[in-house]
């Protein structure tokens, strides 16, 4: 009886984030494994033997007809997340979607428009929005603890010294801006909103993705600065600075289990552990909406992910990029 009170889960794409986010969903009691598929029925196999999972499939396909699948994980390149969370609804399954939703707003209109024409929860994988020291410290500058943020200055870069087809591939969705940019973008969006203003420079790869992008976003009353790179590292330590005093994120600051708040030259440190890496709580939080009937998550919402991904779309035109 306990076995059919668990929420089931499948997953496409077996890289590198699903094999992650497979191995915090063991820590999570009510969340239960059944099925993964790869075009690749070796990886499959493999994948599935690695986390104790019973089915494996060799196409998208015959893990959409499992009726024994709730809810699917989707980890492929960020070109196909469109059209396979699409589908997957349209085959009555709830969808957690890998970040970046798409590649385009216009496909992430689709895909919203499919969780409500479909009535099946969807939702983008921004694992950080659920991380409990980002959950905590987001309240507290909600309440004002920091007083009117001014500033927020957020990276996420580090070195690659051997970029895969899937970074610098433009029909993948390559290059820094949609893989890490789309996490400081995030933390300025959730903190301060849409921007008046966005201004985005890039240095490029041979193949016209960008490798580096830096970006200045123009409130009314506040800026931030952001950075996202792959050919150096940064500390990845993230500020969010206000008139009463500012939030140090402690690195990485994506993921982190601690943060700062300093008010009048005094530091108070806090720290909550995570659930795994991390990952585990974006899946609860699925489970939740699943068992509440809800559609969309309050915490990041279908309107949340498009709002972000106007801004990226923003800063994909500003420096040139283009995916066709």
């Amino acid at each position: 009886m306990k076995k059919r009170n668990k929420i089931r889960w499948g997953i496409i794409g077996l890289g590198n984030i699903a094999n992650q986010f497979a191995t915090d969903l063991k820590l999570i009691e009510e969340a239960e494994l059944i099925a993964v598929a790869s075009r690749d029925i070796t990886k499959a196999n493999e994948f599935a033997k690695n986390h104790d999972c019973d089915k494996f499939y060799g196409s998208y396909d015959e893990l959409f007809s499992d009726d024994q699948v709730d809810i699917i994980y989707i980890a492929t390149p960020h070109n196909s997340h469109a059209e396979l969370s699409i589908r997957a609804m349209q085959n009555g399954k709830h969808v957690l979607c890998e970040k970046p939703l798409s590649l385009s707003y216009h496909d992430a209109v689709l895909m919203i428009e499919a969780s409500k024409k479909y009535n099946k929860f969807f939702m983008e994988a921004f694992w950080t929005r659920f991380i409990p020291s980002i959950r905590e410290l987001l309240s507290k500058v909600e309440s004002g603890k920091i007083g009117s943020v001014k500033y927020l200055k957020a990276d996420f870069a580090y070195y690659n010294s051997e970029l895969g087809v899937r970074l610098t591939e433009k029909k993948l969705g390559g290059g820094a801006l949609y893989d890490i940019g789309v996490y400081p973008l995030f933390l300025s969006y959730v903190i301060l909103g849409i921007p008046e203003e966005i201004l985005a420079k890039s240095t490029y790869h041979t193949t016209g993705v960008d490798l580096q992008t830096t970006m200045i976003l123009q409130y009314q009353s506040a800026q931030s600065v952001l950075h996202a790179g792959l050919v150096s590292a940064s500390d990845m330590k993230a500020t969010i600075s206000g008139t009463q005093g500012r939030i140090d994120i402690d690195s990485p600051w994506f993921m982190t289990e601690g943060y700062s708040i300093i008010e009048n030259e005094e530091e108070e440190k806090f720290r909550i552990s995570n659930i795994g890496k991390g990952y585990a709580h974006e899946a609860i939080e699925c489970h939740v909406c699943i068992k509440n009937n809800q559609i969309e998550s309050n915490l990041w919402s279908h309107q949340n992910s498009l709002d972000l991904s106007s801004i990226v779309e923003e800063v994909k035109n500003q420096i040139g990029l283009q995916f066709e």
